[in-house]
């Protein structure tokens, strides 16, 4: 597994429809990311696998979900093995242990939920 390759930050046009397949390519035997949004309550990363390609196992303090774009995903949360295909979503909970594999050619929109300090 390599390290992500990440792309500089884009503003999305708020007048159009983008199409998430032109915004982040997949890239021979790497993982790349490119963040789509970013505020204080969370941002919005959107990332490319190719096949073989993952994320060892880390926590995180906040909520997260991962949508499957394209491809699919083998994911491990706390232990327990998630299958998501395009279309699908996963919420990966704050403080527990997870990791992701590519058994192919994947792209994926991971959302943070980051909580405002004093909510």
């Amino acid at each position: 597994m390599s390290a992500p390759q990440s792309q500089a930050p884009i503003e999305l046009p708020a007048d159009r429809a983008t199409a998430v397949s032109g915004l982040v390519e997949v890239a021979e035997g790497a993982i790349v990311s490119r963040v789509l949004a970013r505020t204080g309550g969370g941002n919005v990363t959107l990332f490319a696998f190719d096949r073989g390609q993952g994320l060892s196992e880390h926590t995180a303090p906040f909520d997260a979900l991962v949508l499957v774009v394209d491809g699919a995903l083998d994911l491990s949360i706390g232990g327990v093995a998630v299958h998501a295909r395009a279309g699908e979503i996963v919420r990966m909970p704050a403080g527990v242990p997870h990791a992701l594999h590519a058994p192919e050619r994947a792209r994926m929109l991971l959302t943070m939920l980051r909580e405002p300090k004093g909510a």
